[in-house]
């Protein structure tokens, strides 16, 4: 059984990567469909009621219905790397994460598995999880998880495609909105956050108590 005890109002950190260390995302379409997952999961609707307005109605009013029913957590920050993935979340619905993350598992395992012709288990077990405990963890995780790539040495920050980081600073289209207000609002400038995310990438790579945060090795 979990051992964390999901609160409303409360920020946590998710992350898992694949099985035996091996790619969860190969191909563009992995990574968008992963980012739709993020979107369309983040309420409290169930597959039969998703199924039926599908059937009578298509995809386009899917899309609608789901954008306009209550969210169960904000999504903060996400990154996702080739062979893990790393979300900040705040719950605001009771098991709002809980039910989100099980639903967005499902999703994808079936997806991938039916993509590339394999089946059981995708990610290494259960999902980690780690409550955010202080305004000083919030921002430097989530300068963590928007300089990941960078720190895993696969792209720069501000290059990077999966991530949140361009989401902040309103250099791409929303695929997926995030809740990044509470990180934003406490530094003066989009600059001075940028600097603070590369002084946080430099630290990770070289402070030792972070290899329990390394365990998504890509090695």
């Amino acid at each position: 059984m979990r051992k964390i005890k999901f609160v409303n109002g409360e920020y946590y950190h998710i992350y898992n990567r694949g099985v035996d260390g091996r790619q969860i995302f190969i191909k563009k379409k992995d990574y968008l469909k992963f980012l739709r997952s993020l979107r369309d999961f983040n309420n409290q609707s169930y597959y039969e009621e998703r199924a039926q307005i599908i059937r009578r109605y298509g995809f386009k009013e899917l899309s609608s219905f789901l954008q306009r029913i209550e969210k169960v957590v904000e999504i903060v920050a996400f990154c996702l790397l080739p062979n893990h993935f790393h979300l900040i979340l705040r719950q605001l619905t009771e098991k709002g994460i809980s039910n989100f993350l099980h639903k967005l598992g499902t999703s994808f395992t079936n997806f991938f598995n039916k993509e590339y012709q394999r089946s059981g288990r995708l990610f290494q077990g259960p999902y980690k999880a780690i409550h955010i405990d202080s305004n000083e963890y919030l921002l430097w995780l989530s300068a963590y998880v928007n300089g990941n790539a960078e720190i895993h040495k696969i792209e720069k920050v501000e290059n990077y495609e999966w991530s949140s980081y361009k989401i902040i600073f309103r250099e791409k289209s929303d695929l997926i909105s995030v809740k990044s207000e509470i990180i934003f609002k406490q530094f003066s400038s989009p600059k001075e956050y940028e600097n603070f995310v590369k002084k946080v990438i430099e630290e990770s790579r070289k402070r030792k108590d972070m290899k329990k945060y390394l365990l998504e090795s890509l090695n």
